[in-house]
């Protein structure tokens, strides 16, 4: 029973469970999906006249550099997550 309620107190510090880690690499899939979609919108405003070519530019190179920040985070989660299970 003091096992069970130490436990937590016992974890490193910034450990998560692994329902807070799925929960975090869900919302990060989300976040990654919704990007695209960003990414996917601003292409489709460019083709149909929406957007000059500079502003389509300037557009793409920042929501790709959100979308690689993204992608950092969901490969440190995936890690961190690796690291866990191994006992590391």
């Amino acid at each position: 029973m003091a096992a069970a309620v130490a436990a937590p107190f016992l974890r490193p510090v910034g450990a998560e469970t692994g329902v807070a880690r799925k929960e975090r690499l869900a919302e990060l899939e989300a976040r990654k999906e919704a990007k695209y979609r960003e990414i996917r919108d601003a292409e489709l405003d460019y083709r149909t006249g929406k957007l000059s070519r500079e502003d389509h530019r300037a557009l793409d190179r920042s929501l790709r550099r959100e979308a690689m920040a993204i992608l950092e985070e969901i490969d440190r989660a995936g890690e961190e997550g690796e690291t866990a299970r191994d006992g590391r």
